[in-house]
């Protein structure tokens, strides 16, 4: 787990690998927009070698963030990895 503090040791945001695949990254709803997903994914793929993850169908904002980064579906399901009926798109770089 990485975690991203501001300037008051606050965490803003974090991100978890397991492998090469990303498995989460969150941001909090203050510090959208201030390159902090950017950063972290950025650190991520370069200290990690993170190349693939799951974003949900349903988040079209993160999607577009993803491709932004040179990501690429390669893969959709019906049903998230619980079974429940949120499909999740697979990118890959």
């Amino acid at each position: 787990m990485i975690i991203a503090e501001n300037e008051n040791q606050m965490p803003v945001g974090f991100m978890g690998i397991a492998g090469q695949h990303l498995e989460m990254l969150f941001i909090s709803d203050g510090e959208r927009g201030k390159g902090l997903g950017r950063e972290l994914l950025t650190y991520g793929m370069e200290k990690y070698g993170v190349n693939d993850l799951a974003v949900n169908e349903q988040n079209p904002l993160a999607k577009g963030f993803y491709e932004h980064m040179g990501f690429e579906v390669y893969k959709r399901t019906e049903c998230d990895e619980q079974g429940d009926p949120y499909p999740l798109l697979y990118m890959k770089r």
